[in-house]
């Protein structure tokens, strides 16, 4: 697929809105999908220009929640709602993203995650921790912790599962 800049985008939309061209005729023109000049046209209908200025954003998690209750409360598609969020790809919302993350890890994995290579902290001293001793309320407590992290991680090792037993089996092409 081609680069298209945003004068491009912009002569698309309205080039379609005058009427004399249909989606594809434009699409074609430019080198891109029907389907892509539409969200282009949708996206401009709800926001203007400024859809299209826009670069790329770092969205948190309580905006993301409320994309996802509104799409849910609603019933709109993803690309209605993108449209109407300014959001610049509805395949962000989609299960494979943000609804996907939600139903998986809850609110949480809706954080964004920084980026980047993790900075080289000082070595500090650490201190030996001593092993408590069999039987003592300290040992019991680790191993209480210790259960409820493995009982946690079994969870969502379930939860995963039985999200790649819903998902459809695409066979092989030979």
């Amino acid at each position: 697929m081609t680069k298209v800049s945003v004068e491009q985008r912009i002569q698309a939309v309205q080039r379609y809105l005058n009427g004399n061209e249909t989606l594809i005729e434009i699409a074609n023109d430019i080198g891109v999908t029907a389907q892509i000049v539409s969200e282009w046209v949708r996206r401009y209908q709800k926001n203007g220009v400024e859809t299209f200025l826009k670069s790329y954003t770092n969205y948190s998690a309580d905006y993301k929640m409320n994309v996802l209750n509104y799409m849910n409360e609603t019933g709109t598609s993803s690309r209605d709602t993108a449209a109407l969020f300014n959001i610049s790809s509805p395949g962000m919302i989609r299960n494979w993203n943000w609804k996907l993350k939600f139903e998986v890890g809850g609110y949480d994995a809706l954080v964004s995650k920084k980026k980047g290579h993790l900075s080289m902290k000082k070595e500090t001293k650490r201190t030996t921790k001593s092993t408590p001793a069999e039987g003592s309320v300290e040992a019991l407590e680790a191993r209480i912790k210790q259960l409820e992290m493995e009982n946690a991680y079994l969870k969502k090792l379930n939860t995963l599962v039985q999200m790649q037993e819903k998902l459809p089996i695409k066979s092989k092409r030979k």
